[in-house]
This record gives C-alpha cells, structure tokens and sequence, in this order.
C-alpha cells in the first residue's frame, strides 16, 4: 500500500460498504449525504459572543466574518470552519495525536502512522508550547475552539460529515470529542513535518552509499546549488547578515572504514514513511512567491504574488476566509483576508490593509538522523553512558484490542528504529572502531521543541511593515519559510525566519558534519551547538533590484550568512521567473494580469537541457524517429495540449531509468525533481561517464548517445500502448492529470458510489516538476500522474486590494454534496483566478448568502 494510501478501507469492509451504500443509494442517499450540509444563511445563536457577528460567503461560498471583539472573531471563525470542514479537522487532529486507529478501526497502516507519532511525541510537545504563548494568542486559541465545540453541541455524528455515516459502516463511530485548544497546536507539527528541508536527502543519500559504496559518488547525485546558473533569493549586499559566516562542512579527507548498519537503519525510513503527509511530502512539496516593486508595476504600488506547492486532496489544504473587526482598534485589531487552515486561528497566507505577505518553505536543514550505540540502558557518548529514557503509551483502536507502546529517547531524539522496520539510513559510512555493541537511530528535530510558532501567525496577521514582520518571524520557530511582503506604502522586503542548528565543523569525522548525512551519535562533536540567533536571519527591504523572488532556492551566495542547509532546490523555478520579471519590468508596466500570466508559465528547463542533444542523434527506423520528429518544432511548453510534451516526458523516465536506477536501491529511483535535472545538466557534457552505463545490459557499456537513443525510442513504444499509433494525437494532459483524493475515503477499491461522491473528477492539466506552474509527478513511479501542485494561486496589488485575484485547488467546502466542494478545481486546472474583494463595500457587494450569529 502506498504512502498516499495509508488510511483507505479494507477489501473486507469495502464488501460491507458496496452492500450498505447500494441500499443507501435506492432509500436515502440524499438524505444521508445532504444531512451535513450547514445552514449558511439566517440568523444561529452562538453561545458566549459578547455582540452579534455577520458572515457574509460569496458566490464560491467563501466566508468573510467580521466581529466587534477579537475574541468573538475567533469564535465564529472556529464556529464556521466546523460549519464547513470538521471531518477534515477531526481526521488532522487524530493524525497528530497518533489516534487514527481511534477514527478508522483495525488498520495496519493507520496503527504505523500511530506509532511513530506517538514516538514523536507531537501531542506532548503541544501541549508544553501552551504555557509559552502569549495571553491573547491562547484567549484567541480558547475562542476558536468554543465556537468549534458550539456547533457540535448536540448534533449525531453523521450530521456533521458524511464521513462519519460511512465510515459507520466499519466502526463504531462516536460523538465526535470537544475541540481542544492544544489540537490546534498540534496540527503546526503536522505542517512542521512535511515542510521540515532535507530530511529526504540525508536518507537518500545514506541508502545511494548502501549500493555506490563510496561518498565522492554518492555527491555526484547530490551535487552543489548552481549560482553560477541560477541566483540566490537574496544578492550578497542585500541584507544584513552579508557579513556573518558560519562553517558548515568538513573539508578534511574522510575516514570511511567499514560500516555494520544495515538491519539497525533500515528500520528508521519505514518508519518515518507511516507517517501520513497532511500538506504532502517529496517530488514537488516546494513553492513559489514573488514581489515587485511599484516602481515597475502599472498601479505603482507593489504586486505580490504566491503559488505553495503542496499534495493534492480533497478537500483542499486551504480554507479561504476574511477576518474583521468592525472596527480596527488595539483591543480587536484584525481586518485580514486570505487562506486558512481548518482548526487553526487567523490567517496563515494573505494580506490585512496594510501589507501582504506570502510565504515559501526555506527548506533549511532542521533534522538530523544520529546513528547510536546501545549499551544496556544507554548510549555511549564520548565513551561514558549516556542514559535512555523511557514512557508508556497505550493506543485504542476502534473495534480492536488496545496496542501497548514503549518510546524510547536518547539524549539526542525519540529512538525511531525501535518502530518499525527502518531503510535507508542503514549504511551510512561508520569507523570499524564504532564504540558500542548495537546500533539504534535517533531523530532530532527542532519541532520536537516547544516554540510560539502560534503567536508568530497572528502577529503576522496585524503587521504594518517590516519591522513588525522581523518581530514575527523571531517567534515563527517551524516550519521554516521565506517570507516575502509588500505594503500598501510603497515597500517590498523579505524575511526568514525559523529555528535553524547550529552545527560545528568537524574536520576529521566519518562522515560531513554539515548535516546531510546521518550522524555518530557517540561523538559529541556532532551534537548541535544551539540555534541561530534570529538577528542575523537574512533579510531585505527595498533592494536596488525592485523585486525578490523565492522559490526555495538558496537564500545567499555561498558562504555568506548563517548556514541554512546544504540540500536546496536547484533554482530552475526561480530563475525562469526572475527572467519572466525581468522581462516584464523593462518598458511596460506589470500588472495583476502579467503576475497571474507568470504563476502559469510552463516552460520546461529539463527540455533546454535535453533537446539539443536528442536532436542531434540518429534514429534510422521512420517509425521510431516520430517521437524525436516533435520535438524538431516543440516551444519546449509542457502545456496539457502538446504531444512533444508526453515524449518528452516519457524519454526522461527512461533516461533516469537507465543511467540510474540500476545502481540504486530499491525505493530510492531517481524521482527526476530539480536535483536529477541538475545531475543530468551536468553529466550531459560528459558522454562517457560511468553514470550513462545500465547495469542491467552485461556484456555492455553504454554511454550518453546508446542511453539517450534506446530511451527515445522506448518511450515511442510505450506512448504508443498508452496513448495510440499517430505521435501528433499524444496530449500531456491525457497521462498528467491531478487527481485530489480524500485522505480516508480515497481508495480505488472503494465502491463507485462512495469513489465519486468524495472524490472530484480528475482534471487535465500542463506543468510538471521544476516548472514555474509546478505540477510534480515522480518519475520513478511508473506513473505521470500529479503529486504535488499549486495549492492555492493569489495575486495582491497593494495599489487596489479589491483587484487582487485567488484560487484554491478544490473549492470551500469539505461537504461532498455541497456545490462548492469542488467547484474552482476546474478554473484552477485552467489557470484561472477569481476577484478577491477586501474592502466593505466590495465584499458586502459581493455577498450571496448572509448569517448572522447571536450571543
């Protein structure tokens, strides 16, 4: 069972649904799906408000709620978003909790995923993170969850999600527990954990070593960020931290030895792939966002723009909302509009009307795998023990017996290969002389410390300038993110904030000490010396350029700043957006138009890399060459309507299926991101490097030409039994679609009733990996299907708010019945955006239903 099916139902319930849900569809289908659906016009009593609250939903059912209280906002903000999306918030909490099997019953994945969180510990950490908010911050948290607790009071369970009626079927299914403050903490781990940098990387690069056997190669598919090719977010005199430096990697000649991991880390990867991805995880979890200057744009004040790239579901990660007090004051200062997280307070993306703001995943390196030696009841630490600590934790499971759980911590982090069983990390280089008699393998991450990630979300939702935004950002420990802003003053700026390790150079080690690969757990000169001070975080305001953009890229040239992380996007992203800018600012003005055109763009750099030289070689068969004949007059746009694009598309899984795939292990193949486009670019000038040649034809050593030839012409074979005989009738959009599935109810197994009604319709769409429009697909999954995209589109002209544009992937509803589960799929899968009025005359103009909230 994949990652992206963790929590689907067994055959054997699926057979108990078919019978229940075909007798539901004859007698009450209707009732029982449309039960759920919220009254959203009228007036409703909300218990514990101080005065009355209006919401007013626009035509896509987007909610704009304005209060005269902060604490009577928060109220019916959680009131609203238990209107629309509790299932989705019931099934995150139990996520992060490590109680699915609470939700979902006896299921093997759900128990691993119950495992490992508890190991983590994300609930506990939580709950310390309580006591270090500010007073406001947790009153605004308490509100939140009393208006959440308000609308279920007394409502049965399938009155509130359609969810809970099937999965009835399977389970007992209780009233659903009251909303708690704290779970809306934990969910901050959840998008912690999936936006948490290069966690990935350390383990591919440990499972590449397990079968290369030697680190200079396993660099060679990890090679360094191309600033010669694609530049920094920020130049090196752009912020203040241009002259602080931090050394981060060794350079001395490593000492290998021989290493004897293999069963002790192969037990950490699988453990932490139980995990279930809220927001996503690997090829493609990124984002794009960009300000410019007023100077260049057509209203004269700044533009700002941002697209995250975040897993497909339905319903959609984000919920669109505005946030108002009637009026703005110090007691009740919010009047922000923007995208949500169901279950959290305020506004996490979006613009008040004063500065806008957007963010990107800095991807700095804030995890690390320590490799430990166990002795007894302790691990071994500069040759003196170190003790193990250990607690109980029990988890229910609905129907089942409970299952008992011991979690272990060593000094450094929870021991994750006590989970379950652990790949990749297995054999990492360790000294023949390794002390210790067995090796278990700790995580330390930083979002295992308590922070005031919560207080950084609502400071940001009032900040007027740059400053205010610097102040923020100190508080926004995880995840770690770029942020860029504008104001409605004229400015353009960016911020990174976060939680970074401090990390020592350690000249002489087995291994690199800058964190990317797993580390001795028994030399403290591996340990982490404490944190960046968030003063010398770089930043920028007004640069001579007159734009920023960031779309994790690295933040500064090479060694300047504090070290962030060694495992960057590659930058493609950003440059072809910093050429569309460019380009966009000489003579005319940009407008909102132009910065939607950008968010868009499909232009594929994989192509400019690869086309030339598959042009250049010979394919003598008429019918094999009518593959390579479309890319003779291909624009190199991965647009959903262009053959060239699906051969392309097929010739790159072939062509990392042959160069590297063969030496890698099983689950590690080449995901052909940004990483494996910079591995090729650079290897395309080398024709007989041993990379070209496929293990799997012996007797033979291929070199560039034979690899890139055999693949052109396989991927007509294939695309032919896929797509039909003539090349010219191949469309992109017909193999490259978004498909958004509902994290419970998602499963191809289900019946076609339940299928259809929580999952939308797949759309058609262009883009790909390491595209400024980035709909990802892995390349080593034997399938061109999306796994990450443009979670949310917006555009905010600081000259006019009322002219800003935005989209999210699915709609604002979490209701399958409802008409807004689904309906800006469509336009989002075309690049079409939708006015976002702000003021009060323009959201009041653009109200279609109206409820008012009475104390």
């Amino acid at each position: 069972m994949s990652r992206r099916r963790l929590l689907r139902l067994s055959l054997t319930t699926v057979a108990v649904v078919v019978v229940v849900a075909l007798v539901a569809v004859v007698v009450s289908a209707t009732i029982v799906v449309r039960r759920p659906l919220p009254e959203v016009a009228g007036e409703q009593q909300l218990p514990g408000l101080d005065a009355t609250v209006s919401v007013t939903r626009d035509e896509r059912g987007v909610p704009t709620i304005t209060a005269t209280t902060a604490q009577d906002l928060f109220r019916a903000q959680g009131y609203v978003a238990a209107q629309d999306r509790f299932f989705e918030m019931d099934y995150r909490r139990h996520v992060t909790a490590g109680r699915l099997s609470e939700l979902v019953g006896e299921n093997e994945d759900a128990l691993a995923a119950d495992k490992v969180i508890r190991t983590f510990g994300w609930r506990e950490v939580a709950e310390q993170e309580w006591d270090l908010l500010q007073p406001a911050t947790r009153e605004a948290l308490q509100a939140y969850a009393d208006g959440v607790n308000a609308y279920l009071d007394g409502k049965d369970p399938g009155a509130i999600a359609v969810e809970y009626s099937v999965l009835g079927l399977q389970t007992t299914v209780r009233a659903p527990r009251e909303w708690d403050p704290v779970d809306s903490l934990a969910w901050l781990k959840a998008m912690a954990w999936d936006l948490r940098g290069n966690y990935d990387a350390e383990l591919e690069r440990a499972a590449s070593y397990s079968s290369v056997g030697d680190i200079a190669r396993v660099d060679q598919l990890f090679p360094a960020y191309p600033q010669d090719l694609n530049l920094p977010i920020l130049a090196a005199g752009d912020g203040p931290v241009a002259e602080v430096q931090q050394a981060a990697a060794s350079t001395e000649p490593l000492d290998l030895g021989s290493s004897d991991l293999q069963e002790a880390m192969a037990s950490a990867a699988a453990a932490l792939a139980a995990v279930p991805h809220v927001m996503g995880d690997g090829e493609g979890v990124g984002s794009n966002s960009w300000v410019v200057s007023g100077e260049f744009t057509e209203s004269g004040k700044p533009l700002l723009a941002n697209d995250p790239h975040l897993g497909i579901s339905a319903p959609g990660i984000w919920e669109q909302v505005g946030l108002r007090c009637a009026e703005v004051s110090a007691d009740c200062p919010y009047d922000v509009s923007g995208f949500a997280f169901a279950g959290l307070p305020g506004v996490v993306i979006g613009h008040n009307a004063e500065l806008a703001w957007g963010l990107t995943n800095l991807g700095a390196d804030v995890t690390d795998f320590f490799i430990e030696r166990v002795d007894g009841d302790a691990t071994l630490l500069d040759g003196a023990p170190a003790p193990i600590t250990e607690r109980q934790e029990v988890i229910r499971v609905n129907g089942g017996d409970d299952v008992h759980l011991t979690v272990r911590e060593s000094v450094h982090g929870p021991l994750v290969s006590d989970v379950l069983d652990l790949v990749g990390v297995s054999t990492a280089p360790v000294p023949d002389d390794a002390p210790g008699r067995g090796f278990q393998v700790a995580l330390r991450w930083t979002a295992l410390q308590p922070g005031r990630t919560m207080d950084a979300v609502l400071a940001i939702n009032v900040a007027k300038d740059a400053e205010d935004i610097q102040e923020a950002a100190a508080l926004f420990d995880v995840p770690s993110q770029n942020i860029v802003f504008a104001t409605t003053d004229g400015h353009i700026g960016y911020q990174a904030p976060g939680r970074i390790p401090v990390r020592s150079t350690v000249p002489t080690g087995p291994v690199p000490s800058n964190g990317t690969w797993p580390r001795p757990g028994w030399d403290s000169r591996y340990d982490w010396q404490g944190f960046v001070d968030p003063a010398t975080m770089p930043r920028a305001l007004d640069p001579a350029e007159g734009f920023i953009v960031t779309a994790n890229q690295a933040v500064l040239p090479a060694g300047v700043g504090p070290f962030l992380t060694a495992d960057w996007d590659y930058g493609y992203r950003a440059q072809r957006i910093r050429e569309l800018l460019s380009s966009a600012t000489g003579e005319d003005k940009v407008s909102v138009a132009d910065m939607g055109e950008i968010q868009v763009d499909q232009h594929s750099p994989f192509a400019d890399v690869l086309v030339p030289v598959l042009l250049e070689l010979d394919i003598e068969d008429s019918f094999d060459d009518d593959g390579q004949e479309l890319l003779r007059t291909w624009d190199r746009v991965q647009s959903a309507d262009s053959a060239a694009a699906a051969y392309f598309a097929a010739v790159w899984v072939d062509v990392l299926e042959a160069a590297f795939a063969d030496d890698l292990p099983d689950g590690y193949g080449p995901s052909g991101g940004s990483r494996w486009l910079e591995v090729v670019r650079r290897l395309v000038d080398e024709p007989a490097s041993p990379w070209w040649d496929d293990k799997s034809t012996p007797g033979v050593v291929e070199g560039r030409d034979e690899v890139l030839t055999r693949a052109m012409v396989d991927a007509r074979l294939q695309l032919t039994a896929q797509l039909g005989r003539e090349a010219t009738d191949w469309r992109w959009g017909k193999v490259h679609v978004a498909a958004p599935e509902h994290p419970v109810l998602g499963g191809s197994s289900l019946p076609g009733v339940v299928r259809d009604l929580m999952n939308p319709d797949p759309v058609a769409v262009g883009g790909g990996s390491s595209i400024v429009d980035a709909t990802a697909w892995d390349a080593s999954s034997g399938s061109f299907a999306v796994t990450a995209a443009p979670s949310m589109r917006m555009v905010v002209d600081l000259g006019d708010l009322d002219a800003s544009t935005w989209v999210t992937l699915t709609g604002a509803s979490g209701h399958p019945a409802s008409v807004h589960y689904a309906d800006q799929l469509g336009p989002w899968s075309r690049g079409e955006t939708f006015p976002w009025p702000f003021t009060r005359a323009a959201t009041e103009a653009d109200a279609r239903d109206r409820l008012t909230l009475t104390p």
